[in-house]
């Protein structure tokens, strides 16, 4: 599944980070990496952006870019 189909306090590892050129090194910049365990904190009143807990910090991201992010939910 896709980061923006996570539900609001379910935890997920990165599988894949997809995108082309400078928008995938930004996502890869920003510590969205494959491997990393991730939890969508909160949603905007309009539904975007979205908030990411990761690596023990927020992070706010475009719903449009969430749908280029794989990830497996874990347990």
């Amino acid at each position: 599944m896709t980061l923006d189909k996570l539900k609001t306090g379910k935890n997920a590892g990165i599988i894949t980070v997809g995108g082309d050129g400078a928008l995938r090194c930004r996502l890869l910049d920003m510590g969205l990496t494959p491997g990393t365990a991730v939890m969508i904190r909160k949603i905007a009143p309009m539904g975007d952006p979205i908030e990411l807990y990761l690596r023990g910090y927020e992070l706010s991201i475009r719903l449009e870019d969430a749908q280029k992010i794989e990830v497996e939910e874990l347990d």
